[in-house]
């Protein structure tokens, strides 16, 4: 009896209550089409019986490549039912990176389109391609739609996510059924109440540990619906799906908060009526860009900040009491200290290494021993790679730890310099940097201008302005060496900028 009381499938926490509850409510938008959660539930359950058909053993890996879309959620649970183990993996990599994953996760399926980059890479472990725009369809139509669901335990492992790579090869994140569930409880439901009567569209895709949060853990758990955009995410079309399909919970990261506001201006209505509340995450908000999306829209942007290893948000600011410039303050179900290198919690106000505990974060990477003991540490405590103050109880960003600035003796967090930069009318984004001259770190800015200034990249005096405003506004050992304008900032795929590629 005991076993019973035990079993704990994620998969089926998710959809079960709903297709009885719920079963005609639309569980997803997607262009012209609507799924409802009763019909949610039977194409997972095709896919989980599709898995049996291949002879796929639970613990086996299924390698999901797919723009957001339906297939992707009867994938990715379908599998979880079934008691593999997904693997959503980014869609903008080249196929020597597609390569890399399947080695490394010993994927035994892929998920894909016919003519993807995914699709061309060779692998020793791969038995199956299912192609969404070939066969695969097909054969979901003839499977049966009802399917058992593995008897996993919320202790074991459901899925895996890889983390974004930003300073090295991804790495595999494992996360156990429960995490989900965590997250879904303590983040959608706390922070952002989170209901039946909304409807959620995140910017960020599935692939994302966040994304994957904002537009399925979130919804499905708390019986609400989701809008899918398939296609990357333009401002234009960002604003037209916000037009048509009237969302209230709206998900974004910073870049594209920006780009999204320089669209706003032309237009005479504010298309984000129907939202009660905005959310960033992936980095830091600039204040000015929240200052002007409340000037725009009336809404709050609630910035916190998450990891593919916590699965989702652990520190965030609250409705109705947003610090600007601040992550906010601690999520429900986690703890957060900000250490010194010797593993000692700092003064308030003074700079370290934040350290988060929590139910959903991963127990470790995937077969990488050296990374586990240097990022997990004693008491199931996660070292972050971030520094942060903390100031009231708001923690304040101050940049990765490998790309703080050690000016003089003294920590300068780039992010600082960035919000001060972008104040300037010329700047639409800037990174700043630190490069050696005679053997010292001094600070550089890298920019790329607006529109309207653009003619004047050539010009040595819009460069000299920058850097008078800069140091009019920060003390002296924060200031700028100089400033370089570029067409473009490095940024991952989820948006985030890539100091260490302005480094070298």
């Amino acid at each position: 009896m005991n076993n019973k009381i035990e079993i704990f499938n994620v998969a089926s926490e998710l959809l079960e209550k709903n297709a009885i509850n719920r079963k005609d409510k639309v569980a997803i938008y997607c262009g012209n089409k609507k799924v409802t959660y009763g019909e949610l539930l039977e194409n997972v359950n095709k896919f989980a019986n599709l898995l049996t058909e291949l002879n796929i053993s639970p613990k086996d890996r299924v390698m999901i490549h797919l723009p957001d879309s339906p297939m992707f959620f009867y994938a990715f649970l379908g599998s979880i039912k079934y008691g593999a183990w997904p693997v959503p993996v980014n869609t903008m990599l080249n196929v020597e990176d597609y390569e890399y994953l399947l080695s490394d996760s010993e994927a035994r399926v892929l998920i894909t389109e016919k003519n993807s980059k995914a699709a061309k890479a060779k692998t020793n472990h791969l038995c199956y391609k299912l192609y969404v725009d070939d066969f695969l369809p097909y054969y979901l139509q003839k499977m049966p739609g009802e399917a058992k669901t593995y008897p996993s335990k919320k202790e074991d492992i459901a899925f895996w996510l890889y983390s974004s790579g930003s300073t090295g090869k991804p790495k595999g994140v494992p996360h156990r059924h429960i995490d989900m569930i965590h997250s879904a409880d303590n983040y959608a439901l706390s922070i952002l109440g989170l209901n039946q009567n909304d409807i959620c569209f995140s910017v960020s895709k599935l692939f994302f540990a966040y994304g994957l949060g904002n537009s399925l853990a979130f919804p499905l758990r708390h019986g609400a619906s989701v809008v899918l955009l398939s296609q990357p995410p333009s401002p234009e079309n960002v604003i037209e799906i916000v037009k048509t399909f009237k969302p209230t919970v709206f998900f974004g990261v910073p870049t594209q908060y920006n780009s999204v506001l320089k669209r706003l201006g032309d237009l005479k209505e504010n298309p984000f009526k129907s939202v009660r509340i905005c959310v960033s995450a992936g980095e830091a908000l600039p204040p000015e860009i929240f200052k002007k999306w409340k000037e725009k829209t009336g809404i709050e942007i609630l910035d916190g900040i998450g990891s593919t290893e916590a699965l989702h948000i652990f520190i965030s600011n609250r409705k109705g009491n947003v610090k600007p410039g601040t992550s906010g303050r601690i999520v429900p179900g986690y703890e957060a200290k900000i250490i010194d290198e010797d593993g000692n919690e700092v003064p308030e106000g003074e700079v370290g290494h934040l350290i988060i505990r929590g139910e959903s974060v991963t127990k470790g990477y995937w077969n990488r021993p050296k990374d586990n003991q240097e990022k997990f540490l004693e008491g199931g405590w996660f070292k972050t790679g971030d520094m942060y103050s903390v100031v009231d109880g708001y923690f304040v960003y101050q940049g990765r730890g490998d790309d703080m600035l050690k000016v003089g003796g003294i920590w300068v967090s780039p992010v600082e310099i960035e919000n001060v930069l972008v104040q300037h009318p010329a700047v639409n984004e800037a990174a700043v940097v630190g490069h050696e001259v005679e053997g010292l770190v001094k600070a550089f800015g890298y920019i790329c201008l607006n529109e309207g200034y653009k003619d004047h990249s050539e010009n040595d005096s819009i460069t000299e302005e920058i850097l008078q405003f800069v140091s009019e506004r920060l003390p002296k050992y924060k200031w700028l060496r100089d400033v370089y304008i570029v067409d473009e900032l490095p940024k991952t795929a989820t948006g985030k900028i890539q100091r260490f590629r302005l480094r070298k």
